[in-house]
């Protein structure tokens, strides 16, 4: 059972299933850790079910210009697809279809802060690192795109706004299309 500070705490690092066995190791506990983990992720799928969000400051309408101004847009995340699905479809704003493309747990061996995630988009993409801006809510997230040469942002959410964001470019409240676009190799 975890508490919100706690789970924030545990959220500095990426992995929900490796999360979960490190908790418990450190704890002296042993755990089914890809159970829980598969159990965590149903309860999260089930209430995006039954959810009406909207998307954070500036991300659709961000995401709702890039499209007009024929800039790519990719979703990259080490969790799985059925998780983005439930996000996504809870998020009445966005939808899947307004991205170029969708990078998930299914279509990378390794979870951030390994770079994988950000590689195999830029190959989908066949862009340059340089080409593009990462907007990462997370420090795992931001050592990707590190790793993988794209400037990245940090946009911090409630669970990991107190993290050390101090590797990212800077770190935004909100997201604005147009100085994003600043920071983008239009080449």
């Amino acid at each position: 059972s975890w508490e919100r500070p706690d789970y924030a705490e545990l959220l500095k690092t990426s992995g929900g299933e490796q999360r979960i066995a490190t908790y418990a190791e450190s704890r002296g506990e042993q755990v089914d850790a890809a159970a829980i983990h598969s159990s965590k992720s149903t309860i999260f799928q089930t209430a995006m079910d039954s959810s009406q969000l909207t998307a954070r400051p500036g991300v659709a309408e961000a995401i709702r210009r890039a499209n007009q101004a024929g800039v790519s847009v990719g979703l990259v995340t080490t969790t799985s697809i059925a998780n983005v699905t439930s996000m996504i479809a809870a998020v009445g704003d966005v939808d899947l279809d307004d991205f170029h493309v969708t990078i998930s747990r299914n279509d990378v061996e390794h979870t951030k802060p390994d770079p994988a995630a950000y590689v195999a988009a830029l190959d989908r993409l066949g862009l340059t690192a340089d080409q593009c801006l990462a907007i990462e809510d997370n420090v795992d997230g931001v050592a990707a795109a590190n790793a993988s040469g794209v400037t990245c942002v940090a946009f911090p959410n409630e669970n990991t706004a107190d993290h050390d964001f101090s590797h990212a470019t800077h770190t935004i409240d909100a997201i604005d299309f147009d100085e994003a676009m600043k920071h983008v190799d239009s080449n």
